[in-house]
Order: C-alpha cells, then sequence, then structure tokens
C-alpha cells in the first residue's frame, strides 16, 4: 500500500462552519462563564479545531449585568491601567466599572482568556455582550445552550 488510510484535516477560512449562540449569564459565575465563552469562540470543542484559524462560533451574552463574583471580589479585585505618562496608573474594581457599564466586566474577563495577537482581535469581534435579555441577533437564528 502506497498511500496513508489517514490524513490529518486542517481548517481554513473556506472550510470552517461558524454558528450562532446564546449564553445566558444570569447568576453565572464570572469566571467560569468567561472561560466556556472563550472555549466557544476559539472552536476548541468542535473536532475540527485548528489553532492558527478563528474555527469558532460567534458569541451573545445577554444578561450580562447579573453575572455573579464570589467571595469578596467586587471589592477586593483590581483592574490596573496605565496611561503612559508619570503617575498614569489608573486603579478600577469591579463594582466601579459595572456603575459605568454593565458588560464590561464580562467583555474583559473573555478578552483575557483569548490569545494576545491578530488571531484574538479577530475571535474577541465575535463577542456580543448585552445587559438585559433582549439582544438584536434573532435574523441569525441562534441556539441557546447552558453552561
Amino acid at each position: 500500500m502506497d498511500t496513508l488510510s489517514y490524513k490529518t484535516i486542517s481548517a481554513n477560512s473556506s472550510t470552517v462552519e461558524k454558528q450562532w449562540v446564546v449564553v445566558d449569564a444570569q447568576a453565572a459565575i464570572l469566571g467560569r462563564l468567561a472561560s466556556e465563552v472563550a472555549k466557544i469562540l476559539r472552536g476548541k470543542k468542535k473536532p475540527s479545531f485548528t489553532p492558527n484559524v478563528d474555527c469558532g462560533d460567534n458569541v451573545i451574552v445577554i444578561n450580562a449585568d447579573k453575572v455573579r463574583m464570589t467571595g469578596d471580589k467586587w471589592d477586593a479585585k483590581v483592574y490596573v491601567r496605565h496611561s503612559g505618562y508619570p503617575g498614569g496608573q489608573r486603579i478600577s474594581t469591579p463594582r466601579m466599572l459595572k456603575q459605568k457599564s454593565s458588560t464590561i466586566l464580562v467583555e474583559k474577563a473573555v478578552r483575557g482568556m483569548l490569545p494576545k495577537n491578530r488571531l484574538g482581535s479577530k475571535l474577541y469581534g465575535n463577542l456580543y455582550v448585552y445587559e438585559g435579555a433582549e439582544h438584536p441577533h434573532a435574523a441569525q437564528q441562534p441556539q441557546a445552550i447552558t453552561l
């Protein structure tokens, strides 16, 4: 027999089958929710997963304002950013971020679990986070999944 009876199949942008998924974040713990959403965005749950290709699904997260954190994380956890100028370090807690926007906590948690390169930026574009139970993506016929 001259040929192999098996071949490793790598997905590319033309062979990937992307779907739309709805995740309800009501009463979900932030870190556990974010890790599952990041896996779906990356495509790790698919048998055709290829590390260098966007083979994940588009994810819609609803009820992001009802997400939970365990322990004292609402006040003890610290998000640090720097403006680039001397003395430009800015610190905020999850409680402060939630007052600005309820969706930013979920977005920051998921973004931190994606790759830090061009592919990660493209995958982050497939995430849609909404505060309430309504979303404008009904035309895509998303599937609701429970985590």
